[in-house]
């Protein structure tokens, strides 16, 4: 480790020290989560290492998008996330790859088949429209199945109620480069059994070039983003002991597109549609809850270029669905024991549909299934003592039968230390592109497995919450790109290292600071992408070794927040391209940086909330995707308002 880096984590240490003496009368909460055990608990009864944003901070970032909220947290690495809004969203959990993180919704698995590794737009996913977000890190699968193998990322949807029948809120906001941004919601509660929230977003930027014009001559496009997302949650409480649940989500978006690496288009966008409709139901029994859900997922995808004398010469189009159905029941059998059981299905299917020319390609509907029986045993102590020891079985409609495993101890040693470790094995199928894609696919593909370790220890009091994680991964029949065959394959491992510190202080009761440092140390067997034999990479392709987050915040007065905060990555690899002969070109370096974010707030009333937010704001050019843009300096300022 460099002397800066030895540098940055002896600053934050001091600034645990200070904020340790300290006798502030803030409390740090103990948040109720649901994602760790897939029923409520609290969070200091479980092992798992969980990051919880909840509503009051979602409310401090609403200049921002998901994937920029989620790159501020230890452990993560949201690729994209720092370019040109509609670029893809990449996320790195721990280091593993792309697909490796699992997304939900309410607690339900949501994914594109149709992509290339099975991942979900998180684009399509608004800040206003969460209620908290619950990050679970490590190898999940054995509560949440097949890409869970570093973790999974909750997304709890706002379900806002109060006794009134009929309640609206609205935000709206603008900023340079075109950008303008608005959301409205109406909700309330009707006849004391009915709650319903139905809330519209839209984003509209004209952006700016995603391509690198390294020539310099600033003659490349600007790239613009347009997104509109409708989404409603009702619950019906049927009686005490029952309610049904109905979830809906439509939404549209179109980016316009880069050809490539350091080469501007004209006329190339890609136009996507999401929609999901699903539902559920919660009986509770005495010492038993018994839950349903059901979700039914489409997208579509389509590639367009029209920039050779207004003739359509590429047109490729994707659609995928998936269908997910569960069951499973939590009960109480008394002594601290609480036994979880379940059972889900899945099913996706994805066709393509291209042209190139005259040149025609794509493949017919093809479609896998898989089925799930899943059982853990929590406990839950007097002594402070937490474990969870839990499998699944998995029966894929492809490669058979096979199992994963969990066991997650903790330790309250004091009312300000906790201990915790996990052990816990991780599956991942092939996506069906990666089988079937005309091109590329690969119908021998195994599946991915993997097992994680980590171990941490967490001190808190009424000041400070500091947590400190270790974690280990080992992937074997990792599922990655061909570049000489330009097929997909199975490496043979990948291997990471790392340690995560997170900080919550409280300085004084008007000032707070929170801060968090990863460190990754990825090794990968796999084949050179230069000259095709076997090799090992000590290095995971964008993401980078070292990671910090601080973000400190002044509330001077009862209606004023303030704060500043800065992002450093250290430099990372990415695939250099090929020459003028199409020979590969040796993997690229992308140079560290440091960017400085600042968020203001003014509420005028208990209704009117004023706020400006400025990304980037000193104009830092730093590269996170080799040859394309990020972000420059970004200003936005809006108002919200409740009715």
């Amino acid at each position: 480790m460099s002397k800066k880096h030895f540098l940055i984590i002896a600053a934050l240490s001091a600034g645990n020290y200070v904020s340790a003496q300290k006798d502030s009368a803030s409390k740090q909460l103990d948040p109720v989560v649901v994602t760790a055990t897939k029923f409520p608990v609290k969070q200091s009864q479980t092992g798992k290492v969980i990051i919880v944003i909840d509503k009051a901070e979602l409310d401090k970032n609403i200049g921002n998008n998901l994937g920029q909220l989620l790159s501020e947290q230890a452990g993560l690495t949201i690729n994209g996330s720092l370019n040109n809004l509609g670029t893809n969203q990449t996320i790195y959990m721990r280091g593993a790859g792309s697909g490796r993180t699992l997304i939900t919704i309410d607690g339900v698995p949501v994914n594109d088949p149709s992509t290339i590794d099975n991942t979900f737009d998180i684009n399509l996913i608004p800040l206003e429209h969460i209620e908290q977000i619950e990050i679970c890190k490590g190898a999940q699968s054995t509560l949440y199945g097949s890409d869970a193998i570093a973790g999974v990322i909750n997304i709890i949807t706002s379900k806002s109620s109060t006794g009134k029948a009929l309640n609206a809120s609205a935000s709206f906001a603008g900023g340079n480069y075109g950008t303008y941004q608005g959301n409205a919601q109406v909700y309330g509660k009707l006849a004391k059994q009915i709650v319903y929230n139905i809330r519209y977003a839209r984003i509209s930027t004209d952006g700016f070039s995603s391509a690198y014009d390294s020539s310099g001559k600033n003659s490349f496009h600007h790239d613009g983003y347009h997104e509109d997302v409708i989404t409603s949650n009702i619950a019906w409480n049927a009686t005490e002991h029952f309610t049904i649940k109905s979830f809906f989500q439509y939404g549209q978006n179109k980016a316009d597109l880069a050809q490539s690496a350091f080469t501007d288009a004209t006329n190339y966008t890609s136009p996507n549609k999401n929609l999901m409709i699903g539902g559920g139901f919660d009986y509770k029994l005495t010492a038993t809850t018994i839950r349903g859900n059901y979700l039914y997922n489409t997208s579509s995808r389509l590639l367009l270029e029209d920039s050779v004398n207004n003739q359509t010469y590429l047109r490729d189009d994707y659609f995928g669905k998936t269908q997910f159905a569960e069951i499973y029941a939590n009960t109480d059998l008394g002594y601290g024991f609480t036994l979880l059981n379940g059972a889900d299905y899945r099913n996706a299917s994805m066709n393509e549909n291209g042209i190139s020319g005259t040149y025609k390609f794509g493949f017919a509907d093809t479609s896998v299934s898989q089925t799930s029986m899943y059982s853990s045993l929590f406990y839950s102590g007097k002594s402070g003592f937490h474990a969870e020891l839990g499998g699944r079985l998995n029966t894929h409609s492809r490669y058979g039968s096979n199992y994963t495993y969990t066991f997650n101890p903790s330790f309250i040693i004091n009312q300000n230390w906790k201990a915790y470790a996990s052990v816990a094995s991780g599956f991942k199928a092939p996506s069906l592109y990666q089988l079937y894609d005309s091109y590329s696919g690969n119908p021998k593909l195994n599946p991915e497995t993997s097992v994680n370790y980590e171990a941490g220890l967490q001190f808190s009091n009424q000041a400070i919450n500091s947590r400190v994680t270790f974690f280990n991964r080992k992937i074997n029949n990792g599922l990655d790109f061909n570049y000489f065959t330009y097929v997909y394959f199975n490496y043979d491992a990948e291997k990471d290292n790392g340690i995560e510190w997170e900080n919550k202080i409280h300085i004084t009761e008007k000032i707070s600071l929170t801060a968090n440092y990863t460190w990754l140390k990825a090794k990968e067997e796999s084949q050179s992408r230069i000259t095709y034999n076997d090799t090992t990479y000590n290095y995971a392709l964008r993401r980078p070794e070292h990671t910090v987050n601080v973000t400190l915040g002044v509330a001077p007065m009862k209606r004023i927040y303030v704060s500043v905060s800065g992002h450093y990555e250290s430099r990372r690899y990415d695939i250099g391209g090929y020459d003028a002969n199409y020979n590969p070109l040796p993997d690229a370096v992308l140079n560290s940086f440091f960017i400085v974010n600042a968020y203001a707030e003014y509420k005028a009333t208990d209704r009117w909330k004023f706020f400006i937010e400025g990304k980037n704001i000193f104009d830092k050019k730093f590269f996170t995707i080799y040859g394309y843009n990020s972000i420059p300096a970004m200003f936005l300022a809006g108002a919200t308002i409740k009715l």
